[in-house]
C-alpha cells in the first residue's frame, strides 16, 4: 500500500509505468503449494501446458521504484498470504 501512496505523491511530470511488485522470485507451483499448506486445503495441483506467451521469469524489476521513490517492498510472501487468507475467510463467512 505504501508503494501506491508514494506513487500518487510523485511529481505530475512522472507518468510511469512503475512496477511495484516484489522481486522475490518463486514459481507458481511454489505459490500454490504454499497456499494449500497455509489453508489446509485438499485442493490438488493440475499441471497443464503453458500458454505460448507465458513469462519464464516472474521477478519484477523495481529499480525505478527504488530510484524515484526510494521504495521497496518489506512484506514477505507468507505474511501477505496470512493477511489475504484471513481477509477471504472473513469475507466468505458473511
Amino acid at each position: 500500500m505504501e508503494g501506491f501512496i508514494r506513487l500518487m505523491a510523485t511529481p505530475d511530470e512522472f507518468t510511469g509505468p512503475m512496477n511495484l511488485g516484489n522481486p522475490g522470485e518463486f514459481t507458481i507451483l511454489e505459490l500454490a503449494e504454499t497456499v494449500i499448506r497455509m489453508t489446509g486445503s485438499q485442493s490438488r495441483i493440475v499441471h497443464n501446458p503453458l500458454p505460448q506467451d507465458d513469462p519464464t521469469q516472474r521477478q519484477p524489476d523495481i529499480t525505478l521504484a527504488k530510484s524515484v521513490m526510494g521504495w521497496e517492498p518489506v512484506m514477505k510472501l507468507e505474511h501477505g498470504l496470512v493477511k489475504t487468507i484471513d481477509y477471504f475467510r472473513r469475507t466468505l463467512a458473511l
